[in-house]
């Protein structure tokens, strides 16, 4: 696959799960692609698969909670490969539990880690991506806001549809630069899909409710949907929400 040779993209939280299949898949459809998270060394696996592959790319440890991480990944992107054209936020550290069990700096963890850092990133890249004539951003949000039962998950939902709001915002206000913003609400095999297994009784009865009757794979599922999404038969569509877990929710 080489319909993204010449693009260059920026992934976070790509040492593991969702984010590195996102980058693998990115990189085998011919874009480079830094890869950024907090871990040094989960991002430098990330990056020894890429060019085990054929793939190119950088590794870039990045903690999303600090805006000068943010303003000197997103630099150091521009300065060693040359601009951006594709942004995904993937990264994502928050509180999970009833909603009484959390205080103040717990529910702000995940507006931080979630909308603050995606709105970061996206005002840091986007003189960037306007320069090359365009580009586009892919927002990660969740299927955890739109269940009929969202407890336990209340702070991590209104996080996600924060970033979700902002998505459709960006995309409207940034058209006329020839940058599109969506959104992906994955279900995969993640480690953090593995430890909420582990640690919720309810995660059988909720496996059930998947249409496809099984759990998507990070880089087959995901990554290689994101690719879709930000390849020009897709230059129609922005502002929008792809459910990309196997039919299970229903986003109206």
């Amino acid at each position: 696959m080489t319909k993204l040779s010449g693009k260059i993209a920026l992934v976070t939280g790509a040492g593991q799960g969702v984010g590195q299949g996102i980058a693998l898949a990115l990189a085998a459809a011919g874009a480079t692609v830094a890869v950024t998270g907090r871990t040094e060394s989960k991002i430098a696996e990330t990056l020894r698969i890429v060019k085990e592959r054929g793939g190119k790319g950088i590794a870039i440890t990045c903690d999303v909670f600090k805006a000068e991480d943010i303003l000197r990944t997103v630099a150091r992107t521009v300065e060693a490969l040359g601009g951006i054209d594709i942004l995904v936020n993937n990264a994502y550290d928050g509180a999970f539990g009833p909603l009484l069990s959390l205080d103040d700096d717990a529910f702000m963890r995940g507006i931080h880690a979630g909308p603050l850092a995606s709105f970061r990133f996206m005002r840091a890249c986007h003189p960037h991506l306007k320069a090359r004539g365009g580009g586009n951003i892919v927002n990660l949000i969740t299927s955890a806001a739109v269940r009929w039962d969202s407890s336990n998950y209340g702070a991590y939902a209104v996080a996600k549809q924060g970033v979700r709001a902002l998505t459709r915002a960006a995309a409207g206000e940034w058209g006329v630069d020839n940058i599109r913003v969506n959104n992906i609400a994955p279900l995969a095999a993640s480690p953090a899909l593995a430890n909420w297994i582990k640690h919720d009784p309810e995660a059988k009865t909720f496996f059930q409710t998947v249409a496809l009757k099984r759990v998507g794979d990070c880089e087959a599922d995901i990554g290689r949907a994101v690719v879709a999404l930000v390849s020009p038969e897709m230059d129609y569509l922005t502002g929008a929400t792809l459910p990309l877990d196997g039919g299970q929710a229903y986003f109206g």
